[in-house]
């Protein structure tokens, strides 16, 4: 490669700084440089458990009388403040590999999982490695354990094959781990989704509401049995949710509704819709189970949205019928996609979480569709998934720290005590 004159007239010097972190420390190293030849191309500051590591890319006049003062100010101002400070010039073939590198696209890969560790990090990393992606900023999600990180990666290759083969990859990689892992475009809206709709039966809640219902009328084993055909490919969901529900005819209503008073949250629900909530987040629930349960919990939980099927009552009775339209796995998708419209969002800003086959339609039309808890089938389909853990788990895949939302939920009980 030809150099060009004005890289002849300067080079470029790659200066890390590392020892005890305390304030005034990036204010004191750049004031070295306010008023000198040199340009500031580039900063990156990490703080690891009170140690500071701070790398600063700079451009020095290449003339012995300007660049090398420059260096012996920072030297003498990191050593009076107790730190250790390196340096070393780039030559012009890694100059013109970073610029190179400016043109790969970048992706965030958050691991989730009790697996994550050195171990994990390093099935991770290889993994990246033989992809030839390159690493450029690791940090943990999670507080305390590590059961979280997220890795932003830069890489090369045709733009619609990347991500997917990158998560292919790594899902493959980490398959005898307690590891999920995400592959996400490392873009604007990646951080600012805006819409969350979930599933409701064992997903936001821990019971499937149709399983309850049979219990109590003493027909569980037969609506168990329909649910099998239904998981067998023998039946459709809207033909099994009919022949289930006529099986519930001459139920009391008030024993209906008795149960949705007490409906056994899953972990992790109550503080991820209140963190949603806190940021401006639309919520909804699209379920194909049933408008008694999901009304109770927009109730309960302040949800913006619910979506589900009506039984039909009759003097105080279930009539054994389940009134139109019927909210399957398509309209599932069409409901995601209306409320996003209505609300003037992108579907790319869209986020859908679901655990059976009935959610996969919805989880392919957002733009994250997150498998929680769920089947192997599912989890394939999905974007990514969460097989472990509190449906708070799902914050990490928007880039937020477990310390982060500790405060935020804070911050939130505070108010809600002063006001009250």
């Amino acid at each position: 490669m030809a150099v060009s004159s004005s890289d002849e007239k300067s080079q470029r010097v790659l200066v890390t700084v590392t020892g005890p972190d305390s304030p005034g420390i990036t204010a004191a190293l750049t004031e070295t440089l306010v008023g000198k030849r040199v340009g500031l191309r580039d900063v990156e500051q990490v703080v690891v458990q009170g140690q500071l590591i701070l790398a600063l890319l700079l451009d020095l006049d290449a003339t012995p009388k300007q660049g090398a003062p420059v260096l012996k100010d920072l030297l003498f101002a990191a050593k009076s403040l107790g730190l250790e400070l390196q340096f070393r010039v780039l030559d012009h073939e890694e100059r013109a590999a970073r610029e190179e590198g400016a043109e790969r696209r970048r992706y965030a890969v958050t691991a989730i999982g009790d697996g994550v560790g050195a171990t994990g990090l390093h099935v991770i990393a290889a993994a990246l490695a033989e992809r030839r992606a390159n690493i450029e900023e690791v940090r943990q999600l999670s507080d305390g354990h590590l059961s979280s990180i997220e890795v932003i990666v830069s890489l090369e290759g045709p733009v619609e094959e990347r991500g997917p083969a990158l998560r292919r990859d790594l899902v493959s990689a980490v398959a005898e781990y307690d590891i999920d892992v995400a592959v996400q475009r490392e873009t604007v809206t990646r951080r600012s989704k805006r819409l969350v709709v979930m599933d409701m039966d064992s997903t936001l809640i821990r019971v499937e509401c149709i399983d309850e219902l049979a219990r109590m009328h003493g027909v569980v084993d037969k609506v168990e049995a329909i649910t099998r055909q239904a998981m067998a490919g023998e039946l459709d969901f809207e033909q099994s949710l009919r022949e289930r529900v006529a099986l519930l005819k001459g139920l009391d209503y008030d024993r209906v509704l008795a149960l949705s008073r007490d409906l056994p949250l899953t972990q992790g629900a109550e503080p991820l819709i209140r963190v949603l909530r806190i940021l401006g987040y639309k919520t909804a629930v699209v379920s194909g189970g049933f408008t008694f349960a999901a009304g109770a919990l927009k109730e309960r939980l302040g949800i913006d949205y619910v979506y589900a099927n009506h039984l039909e009552v009759s003097q105080g009775k279930l009539t054994g019928r389940v009134l139109e339209p019927i909210v399957g796995p398509q309209r599932k998708a069409d409901l995601l996609d209306a409320i996003a419209q209505g609300e003037g969002i992108a579907l790319e800003q869209t986020i859908a979480i679901g655990d059976g086959a009935n959610d996969l339609s919805m989880l392919e039309r957002a733009g994250l569709g997150i498998a929680f808890h769920a089947k192997p089938k599912l989890k394939q389909a999905a974007d990514t998934s969460v097989s472990a853990g509190g449906l708070d788990r799902i914050l990490y895949l928007l880039g937020m720290r477990a310390r982060d939302v500790s405060e935020m939920l804070a911050r939130s009980e505070v108010a809600t005590e002063y006001t009250s």
